[in-house]
């Protein structure tokens, strides 16, 4: 669609607090889609079959304009999908003449009117028209701004409902001062007469029966009662219609995060696609051993995030692994050191041969691992490098960035660098031959 996403879309629309304001939010959608686009609401009066009052947004502001056009001027097949509601339909009969019966001054070479009905109860409440430059190439507006329609008819649905039940109200206020009126005139009417019975001289004289309710009053009580009726119903309806906004919203911001969340997991697998190209393209392009473990432990340092990271490979000793490279431990800790296999958190993997993840040392304070002081500092990965069958070294990440946390999705990603690097490794005797220059140098 457009820059704007549906759920802010959504909520604008949910949270608008009258006619223009939906307007306005949907005029910036079709503004982000198309900007050579005119869109106008025109209420339709089914009493007068005819198209009266105009609503045009323009900006933050709705241009109001009387237009009085009878509905017959319409084309019939275009009158009658217009009174069945849907999607926009296209005028193509004389269709440079209708852009001014909507109201549309500017002119648009080659432009394409399109209108559709808005309908509230069955019933044509109002006329949507959308005028745009004829494209050759692209999608037409009126598709980019299917889905953002759809949110607009449950907003007019809801609008349209809270303004019938206003205005049930408002019978319902005219017909109780009404009757209240009449009972008043009533009430004194009948308060005189039994003045005048007192006064009256004793004679034998009956006093005047209680005068019926009059044809009016009954009226009156008849249209009060049908108006209270109206009313319920009226609000009955515009809760329903506000409960669908509120599961319409609700539904796209459950697409909107996933979304997010798959936008998400496709970036992270090209940043992999990009990482193998890295390690393959240094492969090609050097056998120096120095260069190739410096090269490898960076690339998966910077993948993911590790502030301290360390690679370990196999020594020729029996049960043990020597430190190969490393970026940001302790000075101390210098290359070509043996841990034994079994010993601290990189041997203790090693020997395993399985992942390690620990999410935060500090509530973990138990775990038999956490007692090596090079690889215990927030949360890290340590990871055996094997290659068939065949144990290479370990990789140890630790102290994440912008103290991130990290995750099992994490320890899949190393998984796949893992194996590269046991590859690379193994291909290049990197265990044998780096450790020949620990010791010239």
């Amino acid at each position: 669609m457009a820059p704007r996403s549906l759920a802010s879309l959504a909520h604008a629309l949910a949270t608008a607090a009258d006619l223009d304001g939906a307007l306005v939010a949907l005029g910036e959608s079709l503004v982000e889609a198309d900007r050579g686009a005119q869109l106008a609401l025109i209420r339709y009066d089914a009493r007068r079959d005819m198209l009266r009052e105009r609503f045009a947004p323009n900006g933050a502001q709705v241009a109001h304009s009387a237009i009085e056009t009878t509905f017959d001027h319409l084309p019939e097949s275009v009158r009658q999908k217009i009174l069945a509601g849907g999607p926009f339909h296209d005028i193509v009969d004389r269709s440079a003449d209708y852009p001014r019966l909507f109201g549309f001054t500017a002119s648009l070479d080659g432009g394409v009117l399109a209108v559709r009905g808005l309908k509230v109860d069955g019933a044509l409440g109002a006329v949507l028209a959308l005028y745009e430059p004829r494209k050759i190439f692209g999608t037409r507006s009126t598709e980019r701004l299917a889905p953002a329609m759809a949110l607009f008819d449950l907003a007019w649905a809801r609008l349209a409902e809270r303004d019938a039940r206003e205005e049930a109200v408002r019978t319902l206020e005219d017909v109780t001062h009404r009757v209240h009126g009449e009972y008043v005139k009533k009430l004194a009417a009948l308060e005189g007469e039994l003045r005048d019975a007192r006064t009256t001289p004793h004679g034998g004289v009956a006093l005047p029966e209680p005068a019926a309710p009059s044809a009016e009053a009954l009226t009156l009580r008849a249209e009060s009662a049908r108006a209270a009726e109206e009313a319920r119903r009226a609000a009955r309806k515009a809760e329903l219609a506000e409960r669908q906004v509120a599961s319409a919203v609700a539904q796209l911001e459950q697409a909107h995060a996933e979304l997010h969340r798959r936008g998400e997991s496709l970036r992270q697998r090209t940043r992999t696609l990009y990482l193998l190209d890295k390690a393959l393209t240094l492969d090609a392009e050097t056998t120096d051993p120095r260069r190739l473990v410096d090269s490898l432990l960076a690339l998966v340092g910077d993948d993911m995030q590790a502030q301290r990271c360390s690679l370990m490979l196999r020594a020729p000793e029996p049960d043990h692994l020597y430190l190969a490279a490393a970026r940001g431990i302790a000075p101390t800790v210098v290359e070509g050191m043996r841990i034994r296999i079994g010993e601290g958190v990189a041997g203790r993997v090693a020997a395993a041969r399985q992942p390690l993840l620990v999410q935060d040392v500090r509530e973990a304070t138990q775990h038999p691992l956490l007692r090596d002081q090079y690889f215990t500092t927030g949360s890290f990965i340590s990871f055996p490098l094997v290659y068939h069958d065949e144990l290479v070294g370990v990789v140890n990440l630790t102290n994440r960035a912008q103290r991130g946390t990290y995750t099992e999705e994490d320890v899949e990603r190393v998984r796949l660098l893992g194996l590269v690097i046991s590859l690379l490794a193994s291909r290049h005797g990197l265990s044998e031959r780096l450790l020949e220059t620990i010791r010239v140098g």
